[in-house]
C-alpha cells in the first residue's frame, strides 16, 4: 500500500498556518535578508512559545540518524519548513545551508558549534552555545553559515522547528570533514507524510 499523502486524522493547523501566512507577507514586504531574520525571529519565538500544534508525525526520531521532517514549502519555494527530531546523542555532520534560516528550540535542547572557513580551505571552531526550549537562532552565509548540531540531551529526543529561505531539501549543500574538505549533498525530506495546512473542514 503507497503512503498517504495527507495525514490520516485531524490536528490543529492553526498555529502553523498563521506562521506560514506571516512569513509570506514578510517575504512579499522586503527581500532584505537582514529585516526577514529580525522579524522572522519574532515570529519563529512566538510559533515555538507554545508546544500543541506540532503533529506527532513529525516529531518521531529514528534510532540511527536524525530526521528532517517538511512541513511546508512555499510555492515559489522561497521559504520552507521543517521539524528537526535528534534522537539521544544524535548529531549533524558540519555542513552548510547556503541561504538564510532561522531555528527554534520547540522540545529538549540543541548543542551549537560554529565554524568558520581560514583562508586556506581549513575550518576553525568558532564558539559553542547551548539552545533551550524557545530560544531562536539564525544561520546564513552572511552571518555564519557553518556549524554543527547535536542533540543537547542524553536521555531524549530534542526537537526545533526550522524556516530557511529555500526549498531546503532540494538545495544543494555540503558537509565538511574537520580539515575543511567539502562533500556535496542535498537532504530531502524523512516524510512518510505531508501536513495539510488549508482544510478548515474540522474547526466547525
Amino acid at each position: 500500500m503507497n503512503a498517504v499523502a495527507t495525514l490520516e486524522r485531524p490536528v490543529d493547523t492553526t498555529r502553523l498556518r498563521g506562521f506560514v501566512t506571516a512569513f509570506a507577507d514578510l517575504l512579499a514586504a522586503t527581500r532584505d535578508e537582514q529585516a526577514i531574520l529580525e522579524s522572522g525571529r519574532s515570529l519563529m519565538a512566538r510559533l515555538i512559545a507554545t508546544d500543541d500544534w506540532l503533529p506527532e508525525e513529525f516529531t518521531r526520531p529514528h534510532p540511527d540518524r536524525y530526521q528532517q521532517y517538511l512541513l511546508h514549502c512555499d510555492s515559489r519555494e522561497r521559504f520552507s519548513i521543517v521539524s528537526f527530531v535528534w534522537g539521544a546523542g544524535q548529531s549533524t555532520p558540519i555542513h552548510d545551508h547556503t541561504v538564510w534560516g532561522l531555528i527554534g528550540v520547540l522540545r529538549g535542547a540543541e548543542k551549537v558549534e560554529r565554524f568558520r572557513r581560514l583562508p586556506t580551505g581549513g575550518l576553525i571552531a568558532e564558539a559553542e552555545d547551548l539552545l533551550r526550549e524557545g530560544e531562536v537562532d539564525a544561520v546564513s552565509p552572511r552571518v555564519g553559515d557553518i556549524h554543527r548540531v547535536t542533540n543537547g540531551l542524553t536521555d531524549r529526543p530534542s526537537i526545533s522547528i526550522h524556516v530557511y529561505g529555500a526549498n531546503i531539501g532540494a538545495v544543494e549543500r555540503a558537509t565538511y570533514a574537520t580539515d575543511g574538505t567539502p562533500k556535496t549533498f542535498i537532504s530531502g525530506y524523512a516524510n512518510g507524510v505531508i501536513p495539510n495546512l488549508w482544510d478548515r473542514s474540522k474547526s466547525i
